[in-house]
């Protein structure tokens, strides 16, 4: 199964309705005159960002939508009615190019915005419109216009706060299920994550931030091994990264100190901007360890990284440590925005 980041989608926009040739016959009137209305606008196609939606998996079954087209004229100077517009729900996050000509339409990045992507047909003139002096009886009338059509090619940027990010089985979505009521799958086995997760993490009534949990990386990646690298520009936009190492993994043939440096090197290679985020270490399940031997261990892969920022040592599972992991990470990204609006 691949998670389906990008999309192609066909929008068409409803023509316009066309206009009416019509004359009045009513008893006693006998030069009532024309009296055919206009058409009806034809509908639009919007993209409309939503929270309840974090994927593009839909578009792999639904990938053609319409509006309606506008009614056409009637007698009476009756207008027609406008096409319905469609509105297609994308998740938050979904930058938005022509696949035909590569120009950017948009990036919808609010919960509620929209993005017009086909514009309706305009619609066509009844022949009461054409009535002068010169000519009582017109029997022209116009058509109403086509609507817009156009191939677009829909890419997903994950908004998020913070991202995971780890080798496949170290504990991420356990993380995410911990503090969020985001609830992945869990497994022990590796590649149980296969697209994104995003969870709401709340430290109090009015203090949260979003946390978003991604396939784990593999040595390779940034060549195209594996599923977690395709996925890291959907952190693009995060503040703060978190690397999160299994301590005790199981049946594994790289120690926690190889798999880290082997996460940071694929980083490097992926994209320097990445790289420089701010990032901390994460040391998962050290329920699977001595309680006695939990502290030199943890140090131990700390001094061999020779990591120089901030350390966590917590259990997933368990929830051990993750408290204080959330409350560091909340004043963090309050410092950041309170820096932010200072510079603006």
């Amino acid at each position: 199964m691949k998670f389906v980041d990008e999309a192609e989608v066909r929008v068409e926009a409803g023509d316009g309705g066309n206009g009416a040739i019509g004359f009045r016959r009513e008893k006693y009137i006998p030069l009532g005159g024309p009296d055919g209305g206009d058409g009806g606008d034809g509908g639009s196609v919007y993209l409309l960002a939503v929270e309840n939606v974090n994927t593009l998996a839909d578009f792999r079954y639904h990938t053609v939508f319409r509006a309606e087209r506008g009614q056409n004229g009637m007698s009476r100077n009756c207008t027609g009615r406008k096409g319905e517009d469609c509105y297609v729900p994308v998740p938050l996050g979904t930058l938005v190019t022509d696949a035909d000509t590569g120009e950017v339409i948009g990036d919808l990045t609010r919960t509620g915005e929209t993005l017009l992507v086909a514009q309706g047909g305009f619609h066509g003139l009844g022949n009461t419109r054409f009535k002068s002096s010169v000519n009582r009886a017109p029997q022209k009338a116009t058509k109403g216009t086509e609507g817009e059509h156009r191939t677009l090619h829909l890419e997903l940027t994950l908004i998020a706060d913070v991202g995971l990010l780890g080798m496949p089985n170290a504990g991420k979505s356990s993380l995410i299920r911990a503090v969020s009521s985001a609830r992945p799958k869990v497994a022990d086995y590796p590649f149980t994550t296969l697209h994104p997760n995003l969870g709401v993490v709340r430290v109090d009534d009015l203090r949260s931030f979003v946390i978003a949990d991604i396939p784990g990386v593999i040595e390779g990646a940034a060549e195209g091994a594996g599923l977690g690298l395709q996925f890291l520009k959907h952190l693009s936009r995060t503040g703060l990264l978190l690397h999160v190492v299994d301590v005790a993994p199981y049946e594994s043939a790289d120690t926690p100190v190889e798999a880290a440096r082997k996460i940071v090197h694929e980083l490097e290679e992926w994209s320097d901007e990445l790289a420089a985020k701010p990032r901390w270490l994460v040391l998962n399940k050290i329920d699977r360890l001595p309680g006695e031997e939990r502290g030199a261990h943890c140090r131990a892969i700390v001094e061999e990284l020779n990591w120089a920022g901030p350390v966590y040592n917590i259990s997933a599972i368990n929830g051990e440590g993750t408290r204080e992991l959330m409350f560091a990470i909340m004043e963090f990204l309050e410092q950041q925005r309170r820096k932010n609006s200072e510079q603006v």
